[in-house]
């Protein structure tokens, strides 16, 4: 089994009324319990838009925290689901109908291998 993250940039999403984001609501929500059914559901979220973002660096030998995101973007990151699934195809699987539920165009990349702990 390999771990897969499925996300979108806000940007992504598009303008759309408030009637249309109730619509897609229950799809996406029949997404995620059916990928609980299935056993590959890890953890799904968005993000809030104009919840607090900060960054904390100790590149510079001390920690310094700072208001804002830390590299001045157009896009930035809207939500995410992990998945643990079998292959690269399931990884593509779920991504489309979680692509088609919400209406956006969502990206995947696989994690690379989880550091071993003694």
């Amino acid at each position: 089994m390999a771990e897969y993250l499925i996300y979108f940039n806000q940007q992504w999403v598009g303008a759309h009324d408030e009637e249309w984001f109730r619509g897609r609501g229950p799809l996406a929500m029949a997404v995620l319990g059916e990928m609980k059914s299935a056993g590959v559901y890890v953890f799904a979220g968005g993000l809030e838009e104009d919840g607090p973002v900060f960054g904390a660096d100790a590149t510079g030998g001390s920690l310094m925290f700072t208001d804002g995101p830390y590299v001045e973007t157009k896009e930035f990151l809207g939500g995410f689901t992990v998945v643990d699934v079998a292959d690269e195809e399931a990884a593509r699987m779920w991504a489309g109908k979680i692509a088609v539920a919400c209406g956006w165009p969502q990206e995947v990349r696989r994690f690379g291998p989880r550091p071993r702990t003694q």
